[in-house]
């Protein structure tokens, strides 16, 4: 993994390995696993132009807006393009595949999960991936650093 120039080297690489593990559970369908690593306070923000955009309140709320997403296709496939630590937070690009129940889609999305206590607080998401490491005040130039 490569961090950013003159970006601090305090970071937690197990904050990578509990959204690999969160990644590797959605794919296998293990919806209590997954949840083991959300806090019950969390927030997510999803982008504006999602439907039921938000904000999610709560570990409850979110898994809803979970279990709708999945709903929404007969099968789909998450893949992590990259996963960037930066420190409390890990910044999270991916591709969602899903097809059937209406036109098929593959979705890129990039998500900044922040975290406290070794559990999600906070995930954000956009569409755009230079534009969530600007949210972190990390250069454009490294979104397409890898996993």
């Amino acid at each position: 993994m490569r961090l950013p120039a003159g970006y601090c080297a305090t970071v937690s690489q197990e904050n990578v390995e509990i959204v690999r593990a969160g990644i590797e559970a959605w794919a296998a369908g293990d919806v209590e696993r997954l949840r083991e690593t959300y806090d019950p306070d969390v927030v997510m923000r999803t982008v504006e132009e999602w439907p039921e955009a938000g904000p999610h309140f709560g570990r409850e709320a979110v898994f809803r807006f979970f279990e709708q997403l999945r709903d929404t296709w007969d099968t789909g496939e998450m893949e992590a393009i990259s996963l960037i630590d930066a420190g409390d937070r890990v910044i999270a690009r991916s591709r969602w595949t899903g097809v059937g129940r209406g036109p098929d889609a593959s979705i890129d999305v990039t998500n900044i999960q922040t975290f406290r206590n070794g559990k999600i607080v906070m995930i954000e998401y956009f569409w755009d991936h230079a534009e969530a490491l600007e949210a972190l005040g990390l250069p454009r130039q490294d979104s397409h650093a890898g996993a």
